[in-house]
């Protein structure tokens, strides 16, 4: 079987951290996309954090619970927390679990580094 390999880089953006993922994000690779994201929280803490998802072509449930982990880590640490560029199928799964109403969800990165931190706002169109 095939690993599925994940891609993970981040950038820098002023006081912002641009996380671009490259990949599906899967129990598989769960792990690492999980350990890159908390390193970032826990260790660097930037006053916010980007997540750029334009690449990422599906996330399953394991992906997710990355994503609301980091959610729940960002608060607590009074950290801003964005994701941008939900592809369709992505933007399904985060409608789907109503999570598209608790994370703030941006169109471009543009908009997610204009917004403002610790406002889970909903979509942006």
């Amino acid at each position: 079987m095939t690993r599925l390999v994940l891609n993970i880089a981040t950038r820098g953006e002023g006081p912002v951290i641009v996380m671009d993922i490259d990949g599906r994000v899967t129990l598989e690779n769960a792990p690492e996309f999980r350990e890159a994201v908390m390193s970032l929280l826990k260790k660097i803490k930037p006053p916010r954090l980007v997540v750029n998802m334009s690449r990422v072509s599906y996330i399953d449930s394991a992906g997710v619970a990355c994503l609301v982990e980091a959610l729940k880590v960002s608060r607590d640490s009074k950290i801003g927390l964005a994701l941008f560029g939900l592809s369709p199928v992505v933007r399904d799964v985060f409608e789907l679990t109503r999570l598209i109403f608790v994370f703030e969800v941006y169109g471009t990165e543009e908009e997610a580094l204009r917004g403002f931190p610790n406002t889970p706002s909903g979509p942006k169109d």
